[in-house]
């Protein structure tokens, strides 16, 4: 059970890599915009379920706390996430942002049942060291003329892993309730959309397919699956792997044209995947164990 949790977990990570191949082909729509309308469309196969089996509504009749928690979780990443690249350098305040696996991992030892070893540090911080390498390929220079879009960037870190951890608690709440989360952070962003941002279309079928596919995928079915994994997996193993998702993204904008190969991607693939390997020691040695038993 835990396993399957994990992989769930795991494969949002893996639509979370498709972020950055999608939104470079949607074009030029604002962020808000962009925000508002892929968490309509990620809503969609949930409401689906509900309209498909009524009975699930009443699912989402749940504690005031589970609501605060995913619209805070959810909007309020992408609020902060998008107020730092206003304000600050992308690199910077990219990094700064991706200190959430790292957050996740060390604040796991705050849950109940959980114990923090110290290859689920070292993991973690093997795939920090390779996300720098992917992200600040042309070096690091914080400047305090940008602090407020570090601030941001630094909450924005915050929010998410809180938004993780805190979920762990919930963990008899239904995944359902994620549609709700999604329809709110749509109406949310839609709200901020028309006070800071110009509508901007897509202009092309290509782009209006990479929104869909922003919609269904990295901004829809994944935080279904995080919610899940990190509510039923091993959310230490998964804090380590979210790592995984920039040097992912890289290699597919590889692929399809848009960067090209170094030997930065192949040192931080290795940093990411020996972190992962490292921080998820207990899950293969237990998994060997449980197959020589089987053999015997």
């Amino acid at each position: 059970m835990k396993f399957k949790a994990t992989l769930i977990g795991f494969s949002a990570i893996l639509m979370w890599s498709l972020l950055a191949l999608f939104t470079a082909a949607s074009g030029k729509v604002p962020p808000f915009q962009l925000s508002a309308t892929c968490f309509l469309i990620g809503s969609l196969p949930g409401i689906i379920v509900l309209m498909w089996k009524p009975e699930r509504f009443a699912l989402l009749k749940q504690p005031a706390k589970v609501w605060i928690t995913g619209i805070v979780g959810l909007f309020g990443y992408h609020f902060l996430y998008f107020t730092a690249l206003r304000n600050a350098p992308a690199v910077e305040a990219g990094l700064i942002a991706y200190l959430w696996p790292l957050l996740i991992v060390v604040g796991s030892a705050l849950l109940p049942g959980e114990r923090l070893r110290w290859y689920h540090v070292a993991g973690a911080l093997a795939g920090l060291s390779g996300t720098i390498l992917i992200v600040a390929r042309n070096g690091i220079a914080f400047d305090d003329a940008y602090t407020l879009g570090y601030g941001a960037a630094f909450l924005c870190a915050f929010t998410w892993s809180g938004y993780s951890l805190i979920t762990r608690r919930f963990g008899a709440v239904s995944t359902d309730v994620v549609t709700g989360f999604c329809l709110a952070t749509s109406l949310l962003s839609f709200l901020c959309h028309l006070g800071l941002e110009t509508t901007v279309w897509p202009q092309t079928l290509l782009e209006w397919l990479a929104v869909a596919g922003l919609g269904l995928l990295p901004v829809g079915a994944a935080f279904y699956a995080w919610d899940y994994g990190v509510k039923n997996g091993d959310i230490q193993l998964l804090g380590v792997a979210s790592y995984a998702a920039p040097v992912l993204s890289t290699l597919i904008l590889i692929l399809f044209g848009f960067a090209e190969p170094s030997w930065r991607i192949a040192a931080a693939c290795l940093l990411v995947t020996g972190g992962a390997v490292l921080a998820a020691k207990d899950m293969i040695l237990r998994k060997g164990t449980t197959a020589a038993q089987l053999a015997e």
